[in-house]
């Protein structure tokens, strides 16, 4: 496993206190913002990955796209500053070659302004962060991250701020949501991944992930994967509130053999209770935010034709995505390696019908609240589960390669940016 420097860890008492600021719950995501203008539509922004585009699909109901975006109107702008530098080349080369399968990453994540006049992306192998307009496709701002890679991130409730992951200088940046400008920053552990604001917004939740592009996934050398932890930062002065050592809580709950990298997270409505995956583990873990200890494990089924080769899982994953009904009753849970995503019964951990699907990337939940959407990576296409019965109801075919699926704003009657 990995060998840290020392690292601060808290008391029960300090978990306790943080219990009232939480991450905000697919509940919050899942409703109608009260305070959008009345101009505005609710839709799903789905990320492009390798296409360099999102579509813009509608939050609920068939699911229909209504628009497309170019995510990289800068595509030839950028690339030349790239070809002119030699280590930024090289570090473009790598991302292509490594943890984008041989491709470019031009889009990771995504989140509209709440007016929904613009959307502000995350662009891997740019490392950068730009704000598009939504009526006419261009550029409002670009923000180049610390390193050489951008990659999740994260809206605070109130719509202003976005942080974002700088995978290669171990750092999250805030920006301003509007302008671009950077309102701070804090360190994290390597490799920083998923960020969560907390549903006062005073505090950001960063899960570092390590070192996932290296061939070295045996069990025994696990410790060569860095230094991975959650880190929880005070959003108004950027200072280090809490760091969770998840090698520890799995230890103690005598679930040593399991990685310590900390994938996609979804929080319970009450904001008491984390469900996380972790690499290479097909299924999920029951963290108890106030005791600080893992609770529960869920183990899901194996798909037989998933290969046992470590190294041949992408970047370390088994499953990668998990998001939480608004009510708190079901988790729906992508099986990214074993090609099928899944509806989990909170209460009893009991999963649903296994439904089929093509690498899945990610899961969040509809518009409405009644559905489980999932990107199929390895099919183009968006995936709709319903919660109650854990059945398919739609597949809407997208750009390439999907990842990330983000509800967020359009204006009323949009249907793609003028002349795209």
């Amino acid at each position: 496993m990995s060998a840290p420097g020392t690292r601060r860890l808290y008391s029960v008492a300090a978990a306790l206190a943080l219990t009232a600021a939480l991450p905000a719950t697919a509940a919050t995501a899942a409703e109608e913002d009260p305070g959008a203008p009345a101009s505005s539509r609710q839709v799903l922004f789905v990320g492009n990955n390798w296409d360099g585009t999102a579509d813009v699909l509608r939050s609920d109901g068939d699911f229909a796209r209504i628009g497309r975006i170019d995510v990289v109107p800068d595509r030839q702008e950028r690339m030349a500053q790239i070809n002119a530098d030699p280590i930024r080349w090289i570090y473009f080369m790598a991302i292509r070659n490594s943890v984008g399968e041989g491709h470019d990453q031009f889009v990771d994540d995504m989140y509209s302004t709440p007016d929904g006049r613009s959307v502000v992306v995350s662009r891997p192998s740019f490392a950068d962060v730009v704000s598009l307009d939504l009526a006419t496709g261009r550029i409002n701002w670009r923000f180049p991250v610390s390193g050489y890679r951008s990659d999740h991130m994260a809206v605070s409730p109130d719509g202003t701020r976005v942080a974002v992951s700088a995978s290669t200088s171990n750092t999250v940046h805030v920006l301003d949501i509007r302008t671009g400008r950077e309102v701070g920053s804090f360190r994290t552990g390597d490799k920083p991944h998923e960020n969560i604001f907390s549903a006062d917004g005073r505090h950001i939740w960063n899960m570092s992930i390590g070192e996932v592009n290296t061939a070295l996934d045996a069990p025994w050398l696990d410790w060569t994967k860095g230094d991975r932890r959650i880190t929880v930062a005070d959003a108004t002065t950027f200072e280090q509130v809490k760091v969770i050592d998840m090698r520890e809580r799995l230890d103690a709950a005598g679930l040593g053999e399991h990685s310590d990298a900390v994938r996609p997270a979804a929080f319970s409505p009450d904001e008491s209770t984390l469900y996380f995956q972790v690499s290479f583990f097909h299924g999920f873990f029951e963290y108890d935010v106030a005791t600080d200890r893992i609770t529960r494990t869920k183990t899901l089924p194996k798909n037989p034709a998933t290969s046992t080769d470590r190294t041949t899982w992408v970047n370390d994953s088994r499953h990668h995505g998990i998001t939480m009904k608004p009510d708190g009753s079901k988790l729906c849970v992508a099986g990214t390696m074993d090609d099928y995503a899944t509806v989990v019964d909170r209460a009893t951990l009991r999963e649903g019908p296994l439904v089929p699907v093509s690498k899945p990337y990610w899961a969040t939940v509809s518009g409405d609240g009644g559905s489980c959407v999932v990107s199929e990576s390895g099919a183009d296409r968006v995936t709709v589960i319903d919660f109650a019965t854990g059945e398919k109801t739609v597949s809407v075919p997208v750009g390439d390669h999907p990842q990330r699926v983000r509800l967020g704003r359009v204006p009323a009657g949009w249907s793609g940016p003028s002349g795209g």
